[in-house]
């Protein structure tokens, strides 16, 4: 069996410890010789890195491993880019959280002002690290799960048509885990149908291979207790922030009872909750920061410390596995059924053709083949389409350096109440962002 070289760009991340060892709980399915981490911080990643480069000389000796802040050296003779990255770390994350709560707006990671302002820096980051993997290694394929997904899969559209990216979001993979425990099901024994943009959506289908329908009992459940659920093992959900966010399904799918919402449609159909119930002091980014962001750094120090990684700090991403199952499509042409993020060219058939829409697809090694869904229906196809202007505008302000193209995008946001509230939200996030966005007229 071929094994692959496989970079993970984004290797100072809190995931990457995660990523790795799920990618080795793989090898059967997978197999690697070698893999790399890139970051163009070298210090945060080489905490990491170090601890990683002890744990894999322990487990898997035969896997070329290093990590390194030189593009060439990290894309050169590469099969797989993996691409997670964070374009200012969390320290902006926290100032797209805490600048909108100043004007009684959301402050969200991908959703909102908090998510224009991630997205405008996140373009640049990503055509960066689509470049160095078309110089170095133009057979590549990259397997890109950064946020936020939407304006970042519009981006590349319009700037990089050609190049080989597969844009997918573990957001649908982890609630479907959570639907398969609902019905004492695994998420392997479902199919799926859904529509919609990234954190923007509805399940309308879900059954197992007999062709059993269990969509009404999911809703049934969902009414009531939103998608908690009693067996926790999805570790990347489950911080007090996630498990309200799990139960306010119960409230979207009470405006919207026909199909099973995206949890990330809160912050679009409640905002108003969500601003509310909201800590101006310590948001999620903080809430990262000293659980998981301390958690995975300490544990990878400690792992230094001792010279082995053995009892490490370090936990399998196992819900990550859908990154495997993707590259194996492409390495195997599997025509593995999942969601991802494509041009809809009619796979909603009411919907522009042009729209970067999530869907589920049938992967091979030609890319993603979308499945049709139809014609949906006003109240979804509405809502969908002002937040696809929302997306669209932003890549246009990014690409026209057009301060009022931004504004327009912020105005036309359901988060944000009026043009006033975004033009000063828009000033403070300039303000903010003054390295990382292109400056603006």
């Amino acid at each position: 069996m071929k094994k692959f070289s496989v970079v993970i760009a984004g290797g100072g991340s809190t995931f990457t410890p995660g990523i790795v060892m799920m990618l080795l709980d793989n090898q059967d399915r997978f197999p690697l010789r070698k893999l790399t981490l890139y970051d163009n911080d070298g210090k945060r990643q080489g905490i990491l890195g170090d601890a990683l480069a002890i744990l894999l000389r322990e487990n898997a000796p035969e896997i070329e491993f290093k990590h390194t802040t030189d593009p060439e050296e990290a894309f050169t003779d590469t099969d797989f880019c993996m691409a997670h990255i964070r374009v200012g770390k969390y320290a902006m994350r926290e100032l797209d959280e805490k600048i909108p709560l100043k004007y009684g707006v959301i402050g969200q990671e991908t959703c909102g002002p908090g998510g224009i302002a991630y997205g405008m820096r996140s373009i640049t980051g990503m055509l960066e690290i689509i470049d160095y993997m078309e110089r170095y290694s133009k057979d590549c394929w990259m397997l890109n799960y950064s946020n936020p997904a939407s304006i970042v899969a519009e981006a590349c559209r319009v700037l990089r048509p050609e190049a080989k990216v597969l844009n997918i979001c573990d957001m649908p993979v982890g609630t479907l885990r959570r639907m398969s425990q609902i019905i004492g099901k695994t998420p392997k024994e479902l199919d799926v149908r859904y529509f919609g943009l990234n954190h923007f959506g509805w399940w309308t289908s879900v059954k197992d291979k007999e062709g059993n329908e269990y969509l009404e009992d999911i809703k049934s459940y969902v009414s009531e207790h939103g998608y908690l659920t009693q067996i926790e093992v999805d570790t990347q959900h489950t911080d007090p922030s996630w498990q309200k966010t799990h139960k306010k399904a119960k409230d979207l799918l009470a405006i919207n009872p026909r199909y099973l919402p995206n949890t990330y449609l809160k912050y679009y159909l409640y905002p108003d909750d969500e601003v509310a119930h909201a800590n101006c002091s310590f948001t999620r980014a903080n809430e990262v920061m000293e659980g998981r962001e301390k958690t995975v750094f300490d544990a990878a120090k400690e792992i230094v410390r001792k010279g082995t990684a053995v009892g490490s700090g370090f936990h399998i991403d196992a819900h990550a596995s859908f990154i495997v199952d993707l590259a194996r499509a492409i390495a195997y042409n599997t025509h593995e059924r999942m969601l991802m993020i494509v041009e809809n060219n009619g796979a909603i058939s009411n919907f522009p053709d042009d729209a970067m829409v999530e869907v589920p697809c049938i992967v091979g090694s030609g890319g993603p083949e979308p499945l049709s869904q139809g014609r949906i229906p006003d109240f979804e196809k509405t809502l969908m389409y002002q937040q696809l202007m929302v997306e669209k505008m932003v890549v246009e302000a990014y690409v026209e350096k057009s301060y009022l193209k931004l504004w327009q995008a912020l105005t036309l946001s359901k988060t944000i109440p009026s043009a006033g509230v975004a033009k000063a939200l828009l000033d403070d996030l300039i303000e903010a962002n003054k390295d990382f966005w292109p400056e603006l007229s």
